[in-house]
């Protein structure tokens, strides 16, 4: 039976079957439903019941998550993580595990994580030894330097950086363009010259002043030495510190990425951008056909030129 309860009556009511009714204990067991036992004051009409309600929690998905901006990393190194083991899993892929300390203080599988500048999926982790394992790709083993990585070498690592994150430096998506290799390293008081030769291909993307991630790491571009296919660039003191160029020693490799922005430039120009512009601005143009369109004698190109 049930007590109901109200302001202007008490009565009991009987049921005619328990059996079709679950019992109160039965309900708090229910993983469909949750029981609510609500008051109201005695100063307005109500009553006390005993009723399910569906349960508004959600239920967990182990390792989901929102999705949030994958792929997009600052070139602000925050460790310098170790090569714990690397080689052929047992799923037929090359695998890398790493130990790190901050990357992994709040690492989910699936997060993306800049190793000397190339992203990378992490596929699995372990928090308490402070490891997390990453997949290499055949093409990432070709296009990057990291297949001359060893046991106890050391890595720039970064994590993607959040929406509200700060841009310290410029923008990095980790898809490493080529290697180059050291050619050079000169010590002035307490910062290091370090020069880098790379293909004719990536050195057209290189300018004075300009941005480059070499291993994950944003750096300015200092001078560019086109015949020799070279350019070259400072650390100070602090970054020699915090980041791995300074241990590679001259005809090691290196991670390059150039700035993404010359890439678009290079795509607009090749697709007929500036053309369409000045066809667009200019009171005579050529059409597909070959014939002139002449605008209105009214036409004011004054301000266009």
């Amino acid at each position: 039976m049930v007590l109901s309860s109200s302001l202007h009556s008490l009565c009991i009511i009987p049921h005619t079957s328990q059996s079709k009714i679950p019992s109160i204990f039965n309900l708090l067991k229910s993983p469909l439903s949750k029981t609510h036992l609500k008051f109201n004051p005695i100063f307005k009409p109500s009553s006390l019941s005993l009723f399910p309600q569906p349960s508004k929690l959600r239920p967990k998905t182990q390792n989901f998550r929102t999705p949030t901006i994958r792929s997009l990393f600052t070139g602000i190194v925050e460790e310098m993580g170790e090569i714990k083991q690397l080689g052929m899993a047992d799923h037929g892929g090359f695998d890398l595990k790493i130990h790190a300390k901050t990357v992994i203080e709040d690492v989910h599988l699936g997060d993306s994580i800049a190793v000397n500048g190339t992203c990378l999926t992490v596929t699995d982790f372990d928090t308490y030894l402070g490891e997390f394992t990453v997949g290499l790709a055949p093409e990432t083993l070709r296009k990057t330097s990291l297949s001359e990585l060893e046991p106890g070498s050391l890595v720039n690592l970064e994590r993607a950086i959040q929406p509200t994150g700060r841009m310290g430096g410029h923008f990095v998506q980790g898809h490493v363009d080529g290697t180059g290799e050291i050619v050079g390293k000169q010590v002035e008081g307490d910062s290091l010259w370090i020069k880098v030769k790379t293909d004719k291909n990536l050195m057209k993307y290189v300018v004075p002043k300009g941005f480059i991630a070499i291993d994950g790491t944003s750096l300015t571009v200092v001078d560019v030495f086109e015949e020799e296919l070279c350019f070259n660039f400072m650390l100070v003191a602090y970054t020699q510190q915090k980041v791995v160029i300074p241990l590679k020693e001259i005809g090691q490799k290196v991670n390059l990425e150039v700035d993404i922005l010359g890439k678009y430039v290079e795509r607009l120009l090749r697709s007929g951008f500036v053309d369409s512009i000045k066809d667009s601005r200019f009171p005579e143009t050529h059409n597909k056909t070959g014939i002139v369109n002449q605008l209105p004698k009214s036409y004011n190109t004054s301000s266009y030129m």
